[in-house]
């Protein structure tokens, strides 16, 4: 990737920063763009990595997304009352829940095969640690913006 489109990505990125900072609840949008950002700059796609790279990226984060709320909605809101639960009902629901997180694995382990197919796996370890990279940084800001300090 050649220095100005670097230089138009992290202005962007520093941009979207800016925005997403100055807002008490940042937008879900305005999060995904800067995700967007943070990663095409880690991993250095080319045009035809980035053409066929987003579309299967994107598919498997609305997929997470997808099993973020199963988890809300089906686990985690039940549990909130523990104890008018009987012992079943939390035995169904940890079942529910192992049932949910082998099915988010197979989901993850076909978008890492479906990936290895448009970037090196290089970039993919990138890719992973990218994806980690920018959690960090939403925690760090986050905290920095609430008085929490860095950790």
């Amino acid at each position: 990737m050649n220095i100005k489109k670097r230089i138009i990505i992290v202005a962007l990125l520093l941009f979207a920063t800016a925005l997403t900072y100055g807002q008490r609840r940042p937008d879900k949008e305005k999060i995904k763009s800067l995700k967007v950002a943070y990663i095409t700059e880690r991993l250095s796609l080319t045009s035809d990595e980035a053409q066929a790279f987003w579309p299967i990226y994107n598919a498997h984060e609305e997929k997470m997304q997808s099993f973020r709320g199963k988890e809300r909605s089906q686990i985690y809101s039940k549990i909130k009352d523990m104890e008018s639960l009987s012992n079943t009902e939390v035995e169904n629901l940890l079942q529910d829940l192992i049932a949910l997180e082998k099915e988010k694995q197979l989901v993850r382990e076909q978008f890492l095969k479906d990936i290895q197919k448009v970037i090196s796996a290089k970039k993919t370890f990138l890719l992973l640690k990218s994806e980690n990279g920018f959690k960090r940084r939403l925690l760090q800001q986050y905290r920095q913006k609430h008085g929490g300090g860095p950790r």
